[in-house]
Parts: structure tokens; C-alpha cells; sequence
């Protein structure tokens, strides 16, 4: 029996020597696998920037639209006349008739007190498919020339300041007659000060919002010459 037991020990440890073999090869392994694992995520984290935008652009690209022109047109017609600039102007106005020798008699003086308003825009009813040309992302939009909507006396703010009368009294006509010169005459200054540019540029910049708003980066205006119908205060 003694000569039994060294025999059963050595196999004992001859399967732990196994066991440990075993072991050391399985945490060998496990470390290569998950070596190689890390090794094979690194290029992934450390692309550059660019060329992970790239990535993005393939898997998610940015759609291209390209508006219809006459759904432009279409569109932009559907505002009808655009108001872009208005002016309220004042003027004073001196009427005189019936001087000379026999003025005591017949003479008529009046100082008017005007004041008026004018509003010009663009008729955007004028626009013709032909004026809207499409090329990728940018936009050519030929926009009518603008003009004069309206040009009148505000009657509630109009009014004779002073009138100096001959003996035989007032020509009924002659508030009349400066009430159509006040007219013109604020007419007149308001062209003088640049009523029809502002209106055009601010048609350009109200036009040109909506426009890049349907996705357009680029909107170039071109303003077409003015038609012989329209009121350009002249």
C-alpha cells in the first residue's frame, strides 16, 4: 500500500500541470482576441474629420431640389402688387388769380396747406415664366421695374391756411386748381427723393428672402425696363 501512494501524487500532479497548461493558454487566447478586437477598432476612431463627413454624406446625402420655375412664378404672382415704399409728404402751396389794375376787384389769393401720400411697389402680375431661370442652387429673376400705385392728398390733414379776396369774392375753382398742383408737386418730391429705387431694392430683398427660403443659395435680380403702361410719375 506505502508503494501506492507516490504513484496516485504523481497524477495528481501531472493533472494540475494540465489544468494551469490549460488555463494559461485560454488567458493567452483571450488576450490576443480582444488585442485584435482593439487593433481593428483603432483606424475607425482615428479617421480624420473630413473623411468621416464624407462617410456621413454617403450613407445620409443632402437631397437636391430644384423648384419648378413657373411654380416660382406662380408663387411669387400670388403677392399681386407689393407695396415697397411709401412716402407722406407736406408742401405749401400759394393760388393767386385776377392781379393786375384791377385787382381790388377780382384778385383770389390762397396759401394751401397740403399734405400727401405716396406708395410705389412692383406689379408682380407682370411676371412671365421667362423671367425666372433655374441653374442648380441659383436663381435669375428678372423683377418688373417699379412703380407708382398710388399719389394723393390726405384731405383730412389739407387745408386752407389763408385767402385774400377782391370785392366781388372767390373763384370757386381755385382751391380746386391747388389741390392738383399740391398733388403734383408731392408727386414730384417724392420721385425726387428715390421713391422708385427704395421700392425696387426692397422688392429685390422681400423677393429674394422668399426665394431662399424654397433652398436657393444665390439670387440674382436683373430689373427689366419699364413698360410704357406703367406709372412711373412721369
Amino acid at each position: 500500500m506505502a508503494e501506492g501512494m507516490p504513484g496516485r501524487q504523481g497524477g495528481r500532479i501531472l493533472v494540475t500541470l494540465i489544468l494551469v497548461a490549460i488555463l494559461l493558454v485560454i488567458v493567452v487566447v483571450g488576450y490576443l482576441i480582444v488585442d485584435t478586437i482593439l487593433t481593428l477598432r483603432q483606424p475607425i476612431e482615428i479617421v480624420p474629420a473630413g473623411v468621416a463627413t464624407q462617410v456621413q454624406q454617403v450613407l445620409h446625402p443632402t437631397p437636391t431640389l430644384i423648384a419648378d420655375p413657373v411654380t416660382i412664378v406662380r408663387q411669387v404672382q400670388a403677392l399681386s402688387r407689393l407695396e415697397t415704399a411709401s412716402f407722406t409728404i407736406e408742401k405749401v402751396i400759394t393760388a393767386e388769380s385776377g392781379e393786375g389794375p384791377l385787382g381790388f376787384l377780382f384778385s383770389d389769393r390762397l396759401l394751401l396747406v397740403a399734405q400727401g401720400q405716396v406708395i410705389a411697389g412692383v406689379d408682380l402680375a407682370r411676371m412671365a415664366e421667362r423671367d425666372v431661370r433655374v441653374v442648380g442652387t441659383s436663381v435669375f429673376v428678372t423683377l418688373p421695374a417699379a412703380e407708382i400705385f398710388v399719389a394723393t392728398l390726405n384731405n383730412e390733414n389739407t387745408y386752407v391756411y389763408d385767402r385774400q379776396t377782391g370785392l366781388f369774392g372767390q373763384q370757386i375753382d381755385l382751391e380746386t386748381l391747388a389741390r392738383q398742383e399740391a398733388e403734383q408737386a408731392i408727386l414730384q418730391a417724392a420721385l425726387e427723393d428715390g421713391i422708385l429705387v427704395m421700392a425696387q431694392g426692397n422688392a429685390e430683398q422681400y423677393i429674394g428672402s422668399l426665394l431662399r427660403a424654397l433652398g436657393f443659395e444665390e439670387v440674382v435680380f436683373v430689373t427689366a425696363t419699364p413698360a410704357p403702361d406703367q406709372n412711373r410719375g412721369q
